[in-house]
């Protein structure tokens, strides 16, 4: 059986998923935006 796909790690996740990563590429200030748009509460994490 197969070890599973999902490893959290904090470090990890805010280097790929945060806000100043987001930030930095264009895709990602883009996401930013309609999240912000959209009303969301917590734009990145």
């Amino acid at each position: 059986m197969p070890k599973r796909t999902y490893q959290p790690k904090k470090r990890k996740r805010a280097k790929t998923h945060g806000f100043l990563s987001r930030s930095k590429t264009p895709g990602g200030r883009k996401i930013l935006r309609r999240r912000a748009q959209k009303g969301r509460k917590q734009l990145a994490v």
